[in-house]
């Protein structure tokens, strides 16, 4: 994702009811997010939906991978080989 332009990107709700299509098109054209205000404080974000999917996409993977990384910081690892004799092992392969 690109970095955010503050002159850009952060845009007030009234502003989002009167200039509803160029808000959008701003956004699917710079891929970035727009920070809505209300009463001058940021209150919601807008993405893209190929952006919000592709953030949901990777908080997913990171959610698979939490308890792998887990195990590491515990030292609970061995190696790639003693894991391949387990699994053959097992499978009977």
């Amino acid at each position: 994702m690109t970095q955010i332009s503050p002159s850009e990107d952060i845009r007030s709700v009234t502003e989002l009811k009167r200039n509803t299509r160029e808000i959008l098109n701003h956004l699917h054209a710079t891929g970035r997010p727009v920070i809505l205000t209300v009463n001058g404080r940021a209150d919601s974000v807008l993405l893209d939906v190929r952006q919000y999917e592709k953030n949901l996409r990777a908080v997913n993977l990171a959610k698979l991978i939490a308890p792998a990384e887990q195990d590491v910081e515990k030292g609970k690892i061995r190696s790639a080989q003693e894991f391949l004799k387990e699994f053959k092992r097992e499978k009977e392969i």
